[in-house]
C-alpha cells in the first residue's frame, strides 16, 4: 500500500514582529485538524489569564536549568529579563509520532538551532509586504513606546535578511491569502516522494501478490 509516513511534520515558522505569523498560524491550526501548535516551556511566571500547559509550560529557573543539563530541549534561549524559553523534545516527539504536524513559532536563532538537529523539518518565513507596512502595523498596536517600536523595527530589518535560510517565504499582504499559502505548502510537503513510505517496494509487492506481474514481466521477457 502506498501511504504517507505515519510520523507528523515539524514546521518551523519565523518572521519579524508585526509580520502576522501568530495570526496566520492560529488560522492554519483551525483549518488543519491534523496540525497543532508546539507549546514552549518558560521559567517566567504566568501573566494575566495564561494557563499552564495551554499557553506555556511554566517551571522554575532551577528546573529549566536541570532540564538543560539533561538535554531535554530541542532549542532554548534566554530572553526578556533573563527568563528561559525553550522547546521540550519529549512532548514534540510524542505528537510527531502520533502523526500530528507540529508548528513551532520561534525566532531565527532558534530556527537555525532546530535546522541543525532536524534536517527534515519544514521552514517557513513570514514576510511583511514592505518595511513601511511593517512600521505602520507596529505603531497601530499602540502597546509600546516609540523607542521600543524603533528597536523592533531595526531587529526586523536584520531578521528579514535571513530569509534565504528558510525553505519558503510567504508575504503577508492579505491574511487569508497568506493562510492558504501556508496550508498549501504543508500539504505539498506531505506529498513529497521522500515523505512517502515504501512507495516502490510496497507497490511492487502488491502487484506480485495479486498475480499482475511476475519475473518474466519484470525482465521484459513476455510478449504483449
Amino acid at each position: 500500500m502506498i501511504r504517507e509516513k505515519s510520523k507528523g511534520l515539524l514546521i518551523v515558522v519565523s518572521g519579524p514582529s508585526g509580520a502576522g505569523k501568530d495570526t496566520i498560524v492560529n488560522k492554519v491550526i483551525q483549518d488543519m485538524k491534523d496540525t497543532k501548535l508546539s507549546i514552549s516551556m518558560t521559567s517566567r511566571d504566568p501573566r494575566g489569564k495564561e494557563v499552564d500547559g495551554v499557553d506555556y509550560y511554566f517551571i522554575t529557573k532551577e528546573e529549566f536549568e536541570e532540564r538543560i543539563k539533561n538535554d531535554e530541549f530541542l532549542e532554548y534561549a534566554v530572553v526578556h529579563s533573563n527568563k528561559y524559553y525553550g522547546t521540550p523534545k519529549a512532548k514534540l516527539e510524542e505528537d510527531l509520532n502520533k502523526g500530528k504536524n507540529v508548528i513551532l513559532v520561534i525566532d531565527i536563532q532558534g530556527a537555525l538551532k532546530v535546522k541543525e538537529k532536524v534536517e527534515e523539518a519544514l521552514f517557513i518565513f513570514i514576510m511583511p509586504p514592505s518595511m513601511e507596512e511593517l512600521k505602520d502595523r507596529l505603531i497601530k498596536r499602540n502597546t509600546e513606546t516609540r523607542d521600543k517600536i524603533l528597536e523592533r523595527f531595526k531587529t526586523a530589518y536584520n531578521e528579514i535578511n535571513e530569509y534565504t535560510k528558510y525553505n519558503y517565504v510567504v508575504v503577508n499582504d492579505k491574511i487569508d491569502k497568506a493562510v492558504e499559502k501556508v496550508k498549501s505548502i504543508i500539504t505539498a510537503e506531505k506529498c513529497r516522494v521522500d515523505r512517502i513510505e515504501d512507495i516502490y517496494l510496497n507497490t511492487k509487492e502488491e502487484f506480485i501478490h495479486e498475480g499482475l506481474i511476475n519475473k518474466e514481466f519484470e525482465n521484459n521477457e513476455i510478449e504483449i
